[in-house]
């Protein structure tokens, strides 16, 4: 908005230099864009929020300046006599809910013509064409109270009478045109409110007036309106019709309902000085009177909130000269605000009015207190936090990136994962509004943007990539019930074969596999198992289901061949593995507590050896079988080689480990553990079903 720096002055009671007063606005919290000069003054152009509509007035910015400079507000002249008699004039207000206050003053025997140069100058300065006296005295008004009026040619009133009503309303069913002041002709839809004579629809209501019904030079008497209508309405009415104008942009955002009085008179007080004519009394139709809201304010909130220190009687001295009423309290004031700050509705509010008026250059910067990561004050919480904390510095310590990504998908990447409807992934929660299609619903699961990640990456000339996003997953419990998040970290790993000086021979499958032993083991989860995995987009042949205590905490694996081929790769064979672990779930399996023992003083024999076993046998499965065995002297097991081929039946594999023996006490004599070994040779031989291999 455009001001005049004198007309400010004039109205704030200052004297202040204009880069003084344009910076002190500014950190107010109305931000003056430019200082523009205009021969022996200045312009300022001042940013005004939607939410301070009292702003987008000269009144209300010198408000604003009176406030901070602890000055009187000199509001300009607007009291009229006018004559007491019968105005033979009807005002109706049909629809109170959208009208809650029409005004109006008739003024007889006016002469059209120019308004006086000084009024000109202000308004060009202000960005407003001059018309004539009547027009730019309403316009005058508009800038300088921050309220839209207007003005009738009387004699076209038909019947002397004002109505107002929605087009729906008025003239149910029939379809109703208006030709505007722009000499547009213009279709109202049925709830857009109305000005009607006794016949015809003479404006529409808030935004634009009647081109029948406009002040033009033959222009004798006048009725000037000035009324308050329902934002959301003249909002709805605005967009509806595509008309913007300096009136809609005001009333939209909520115009003050008391302030109408004085804007009025100021235009009758203006128009018998500049124009003269007989002054008639005021029409004033006020069916839906304002509630003030009254807000109580605790002195010890403000303080705690803007974070500093100041007595009770500085708190409401900020306050004054912004129009509140205010009255202390032991322990709190109580705030009554005024018909113009409809922003104002809650103590938050008043705090933040305080800390405008204090400065925001007055208080201190400090670093909040901030903890990284989840936290709810529930010991289940904080669970949850160390572990999915542990998981995600475990992941980062091996060379892992963390991203962060929109919690959306669409149900496309879930078929192109080939997910089942029978998961639960697929009780997806839609999005009323979304964005595009590619993001209509909350995520189930993280990969889909993992797999966004590495696409995007790719095209980059990326080919080498460790990535993983920890954050939660909602899934649906249907229309009536809140969706239930789920916290998870998914880890996706990247790597295209390629030739190198000293080639690399693991799998990458099993590397991937060793980082997620390692998270666990640094966790303490009990009872740790992999099984075949029935995820249906991993590799069936390198994947596995992470089980620990009796519940499925999580799944690794290569993706799926098929999988991989709609992904539209072109990289010869690159390695894709896939890690996630389902915190919540990871949480209840339980974990070892921690204990300690001295380093072994005494050497430990390893034994090899090789058994042929149905190829359906999962590996795993040997850990818990010897963990059966129950003897204290076996300290470990590793497999080293499976094998089919040549000298292996088919249908058959040949699984080879190693078993660490030791005891803490002694050395172990070759006797020992020979007997020892072929006890539990039989014993795998029995469980398993198995052959030793020779």
């Amino acid at each position: 908005m455009k001001v005049p720096y004198k007309w400010l002055k004039e109205i704030a009671g200052i004297d202040a230099p204009v880069a003084e007063a344009a910076h002190r606005l500014t950190m107010a919290g109305l931000e003056v864009e430019a200082i523009e000069p205009c021969g022996d003054d200045h312009v300022l152009e001042v940013n005004v929020t939607p939410n301070r509509p009292d702003c987008l007035s000269v009144i209300g910015i010198a408000r604003e300046l009176s406030a901070i400079y602890k000055t009187s507000l000199n509001l300009p002249p607007h009291d009229v006599l006018a004559h007491t008699g019968a105005l033979d004039f009807n005002v109706d207000i049909l629809d109170y809910d959208l009208c809650h206050r029409y005004a109006g003053r008739i003024i007889r025997g006016i002469k059209i013509g120019p308004s006086p140069a000084w009024m000109q100058q202000r308004l060009e300065q202000c960005g407003i064409r001059p018309i004539n006296n009547i027009v730019d005295i309403t316009n005058y008004v508009l800038l300088e109270f921050g309220h839209p009026l207007h003005a009738f040619d009387m004699k076209k009133v038909k019947g002397h009478r004002i109505r107002v009503a929605t087009a729906g309303c008025a003239y149910p069913g029939a379809e109703v045109k208006i030709t505007t002041l722009d000499s547009a002709e213009r279709a109202v839809p049925a709830d857009t409110l109305l000005i009607l004579d006794a016949e015809d629809p003479i404006g529409i209501a808030g935004i634009m007036g009647g081109l029948h019904s406009e002040v033009d030079d033959t222009t004798e008497d006048i009725f000037i309106e000035s009324a308050y209508f329902a934002p959301s309405s003249i909002r709805r009415s605005s967009r509806a019709l595509g008309l913007k104008t300096e009136a809609s942009y005001r009333f939209e955002r909520g115009s003050d309902i008391k302030m109408l009085k004085k804007a009025l008179d100021r235009a009758a007080y203006l128009v018998k000085e500049i124009v003269g004519g007989e002054l008639y009394g005021k029409i004033d139709m006020y069916p839906k009177k304002f509630v003030q809201t009254s807000i109580d304010v605790r002195y010890e909130k403000v303080n705690r909130v803007l974070g500093i220190n100041i007595s009770k009687e500085e708190m409401t001295s900020c306050l004054n000269g912004l129009g509140f009423e205010i009255k202390t309290k032991k322990d709190l004031f109580n705030v009554k605000v005024p018909a113009f700050r409809n922003d104002v509705k809650r103590d938050y509010d008043v705090i933040e009015e305080v800390a405008r008026m204090y400065g925001y250059d007055n208080i201190p910067a400090v670093l909040p207190k901030a903890t990284i990561g989840m936290e709810t004050g529930s010991e289940a919480g904080s669970a949850l936090s160390g572990i999915a904390g542990a998981v995600r510095a475990s992941l980062l310590k091996t060379g892992f990136t963390e991203a962060i990504n929109l919690s959306f998908m669409s149900e496309a990447d879930l078929d192109m994962l080939d997910i089942p409807a029978d998961n639960s992934r697929r009780r997806v929660v839609n999005i009323k509004n979304p964005l595009r299609s590619e993001e209509a619903c909350m995520r189930t699961m993280i990969l889909p943007s993992l797999i966004r990640n590495l696409k995007h990456n790719l095209a980059y000339g990326s080919r080498d990539l460790k990535i993983f996003e920890s954050a939660k997953v909602f899934i649906g419990n249907g229309q009536d019930s809140l969706p239930s998040e789920e916290h998870a970290i998914c880890a996706l790993y990247y790597r295209e074969k390629a030739k190198t000086l000293y080639p690399e021979t693991a799998n990458d499958f099993f590397v991937i596999k060793g980082i997620a032993e390692s998270i666990l083991s640094d966790l303490g989860a009990a009872g740790i198992s992999f099984v075949r995995s029935t995820e249906p987009f991993l590799h069936p042949g390198q994947s596995a289901d992470i089980f620990a205590g009796k519940g499925k905490v999580g799944y690794i694996g290569a993706l799926s061949p098929v999988v991989f081929d709609r992904l539209g790769i072109k990289s010869a064979k690159p390695s894709i593995i896939i890690m996630e672990f389902f915190i919540e779930k990871l949480k209840s399996a339980g974990f070892n507590q921690p204990r300690y023992r001295q380093l072994p003083k005494f050497p430990a024999i390893d034994r090899d050896v090789a058994i042929v076993l149905d190829s359906s046998f999962a590996a795993s499965d040997l850990n818990s079988i010897i963990s059966g065995f129950g003897s204290e002297l076996i300290e470990g097991i590793s497999i080293f080689d499976v094998y089919q081929g040549s000298n292996i039946p088919e249908g058959k594999k040949s699984l080879a480990f190693s078993i660490r023996y030791r005891a803490s006490d002694r050395t172990l004599t070759e006797e020992e553990i020979e007997g020892l070994h072929s006890r539990l040779v039989a014993h795998l031989s029995e469980k398993t079903g198995g052959q030793v291999r020779k």
